[in-house]
C-alpha cells in the first residue's frame, strides 16, 4: 500500500469476495489479487466495510473504538479460530459516515459495541494485514433489496474525496445447498458460470435498471442467490464508486469451493 499523496485523488469503491471462512487460511489466487489490489492503493484515510453477516432494519454505523475479531461460523479448523485482526475504529470517521448517510435522507443507528464478521475480517485481513487503518463497519438492510442497497452506496459515494475506501464483501454467487451438493459429488450448476458473466455484461453496459432488477432478468439468478445478502454489497460499492456511470473493472474472476464465484470489481468514475 503506498503513503499518501499530498492531493489525493478520490478513491474508487471495491467488491471484494470473502468465500468461505477457510478463505482467511487458503487464499489462493482471488487471495492474491485482493492483496495486489489494495497495494496499488494510497494509503486511505478510513475504510468503510458493508458485510452480508451485518443485517439490520436501516443503517447502522460501527462506532467501537477497538473492534473484536468475530468468529462466526461452525464446524471449521480450530486454527481459524485463533486467528485475529485487531482494527481499531475512528471515532471522528465513524461521525463523518453517520452524517453521509444522514444527508442522503437515509435514517441512521450507531452501535459502540460491534466488531468485524468474517465478512469483513477475512479481506481486510488480506488486504490490510497490518491493520493500521481505522475501519468503520456499516450494516446491510436485506429486506429493503438493491435498490436500498445502491442508495446506501450513493450515501457513501461523497466520502471518497475525504480519504474513505469503502468496500462492499460478499460473493457474485451464494448457494450454500448446491455447495452442499456440489461437494457431495453432484455437478456444479451452470449459473456459477453464467450469473457471473450476466452481472459482468450489464456493469459494462452501464445497465442499472436491469442490474437493479436482477432477480428477474439475471439467468438463475434466485438459485444463485437464494437470499439476497450477498450480492447487496456489491450494489453498495457500485453506488459509492460512481454509481450508473461509474466504470467497473473486474480484477479477478474465479470459482472457490465448487460454487461460489470469487469475482472482484473496482468502481470508479470515469474522466469526463
Amino acid at each position: 500500500m503506498k503513503t499518501p499523496a499530498a492531493n489525493p485523488p478520490a478513491f474508487p469503491a471495491l467488491f471484494v469476495p470473502h468465500g468461505a471462512p477457510t478463505f482467511a487460511l487458503r487464499p489462493g489466487a482471488a487471495g492474491a489479487a485482493l492483496e495486489e489490489c489494495a497495494r496499488r492503493l494510497p494509503r486511505p484515510r478510513a475504510i468503510v466495510i458493508v458485510s452480508p453477516h451485518w443485517e439490520t432494519t436501516i443503517p447502522v454505523v460501527g462506532v467501537a473504538p477497538r473492534l473484536d475479531t468475530i468468529h462466526d461460523f461452525h464446524g471449521f479448523p480450530q486454527e481459524l479460530y485463533a486467528l485475529r485482526y485487531p482494527a481499531s475504529g475512528g471515532r471522528e470517521a465513524a461521525q463523518e459516515v453517520v452524517a453521509a448517510i444522514t444527508a442522503a435522507g437515509l435514517p441512521v443507528a450507531t452501535d459502540a459495541q460491534r466488531g468485524l464478521d468474517h465478512g469483513a475480517w477475512v479481506p481486510l485481513r488480506l488486504m490490510f494485514p497490518d491493520a493500521d487503518v481505522p475501519v468503520i463497519p456499516v450494516s446491510v438492510q436485506t429486506h429493503a433489496g438493491p435498490a436500498q442497497a445502491y442508495r446506501l452506496g450513493q450515501a457513501l459515494a461523497p466520502l471518497a474525496a475525504a480519504g474513505f475506501l469503502v468496500i462492499g464483501s460478499g460473493n457474485i454467487t451464494h448457494n450454500l445447498r448446491d455447495y452442499g451438493l456440489a461437494r457431495s459429488g453432484h455437478a456444479a450448476p451452470e449459473y456459477v458460470h453464467a450469473f457471473p458473466e450476466w452481472i459482468a455484461s450489464r456493469l459494462a453496459a452501464h445497465d442499472l435498471a436491469a442490474l437493479l432488477d436482477y432477480r428477474k432478468q439475471a439467468p438463475d439468478a434466485a438459485r444463485a442467490h437464494p437470499s439476497e445478502e450477498h450480492l447487496l454489497p456489491l450494489f453498495v460499492a457500485l453506488g459509492a464508486g460512481g454509481g450508473e456511470q461509474a466504470g467497473a473493472r473486474r480484477f479477478h474472476a474465479g470459482i472457490d469451493d465448487y460454487v461460489l464465484a470469487m469475482d472482484a470489481w473496482i468502481f470508479e468514475k470515469e474522466a469526463a
